[in-house]
């Protein structure tokens, strides 16, 4: 049966790659691991094949290495929550509060000074590696910035309530592979993804919007205890989605 958590934590991911703080970071990523400079990437001659697999394989592994971060943190909440579960009702009104001023924050009605703050584990091995890579995605899981902190802490207080631990760890799965697929796809098609990037980077405040007004709605519905209600509507209207979770 559907749980409209997870297809929420796929949403949040994706969109969690568009924001201002995550896609324009992008290229540099990419020429980074492909030890390439950005003059090479934005030039006209295109780039060999050898870097391009060599791109592709070292942004599997960073896909992987961040995720692996954000499957631990779900698990932790997940285990978080079994052990305050008696306060669950108390506990749901607390997330549902903090997720809305969450959106309000990515409206730009309400900031949050700690959303701004970005700590980073730094890593000194070679990108260009497997592993290097492995280790840089652990890096950045790891990182807090204004775009990506406030949907992840979303989706691990949606974690904290999932009552069996595989069940965190599987939303921040899909959390995590939702907001990294989409790094992959830009590795593979580096050159058209930048062109496209430059010419779309007007439209990356929109993002935040969609963001805010997502997160809004979902802290109303856990207030109102009216997620599962959402859930058997999108499976009665859409019965193609009863085939998931």
């Amino acid at each position: 049966m559907l749980d409209i958590s997870y297809l929420g934590a796929a949403l949040a991911g994706l969109l969690s790659f568009f924001t201002p703080c995550v896609l324009p970071m992008v290229p540099f990523y990419l020429c980074y691991m492909a030890g390439i400079s950005m003059n090479e990437l934005r030039g006209e001659d295109s780039i060999p094949p050898g870097v391009v697999r060599k791109l592709v394989i070292s942004a599997v592994f960073f896909a992987l290495g961040v995720t692996t971060i954000f499957v631990m943190l779900g698990m932790g909440a997940t285990a978080v929550g079994q052990t305050f579960g008696h306060w669950r009702q108390t506990l749901s009104y607390v997330a549902a509060g903090i997720l809305f001023l969450f959106g309000l924050h990515f409206l730009g009605i309400l900031r949050i000074p700690l959303l701004y703050r970005e700590a980073r584990v730094e890593s000194k091995a070679e990108p260009s590696t497997v592993f290097g890579a492995y280790l840089m995605g652990l890096a950045f899981g790891f990182g807090w910035t204004p775009c990506v902190g406030p949907a992840l802490a979303s989706i691990l207080m949606i974690a904290s309530g999932m009552g069996d631990i595989w069940r965190g760890g599987l939303l921040l799965f899909v959390y995590g592979m939702a907001m990294t697929f989409p790094f992959i796809v830009a590795a593979i098609f580096a050159k058209p993804f930048l062109g496209w990037m430059q010419r779309n980077r007007k439209y990356l405040g929109y993002v935040e919007k969609v963001m805010g007004v997502m997160l809004i709605i979902f802290a109303l519905l856990i207030a109102t205890n009216s997620v599962n209600y959402i859930a058997q509507w999108m499976i009665e209207t859409f019965p193609a989605f009863s085939s998931f979770g």
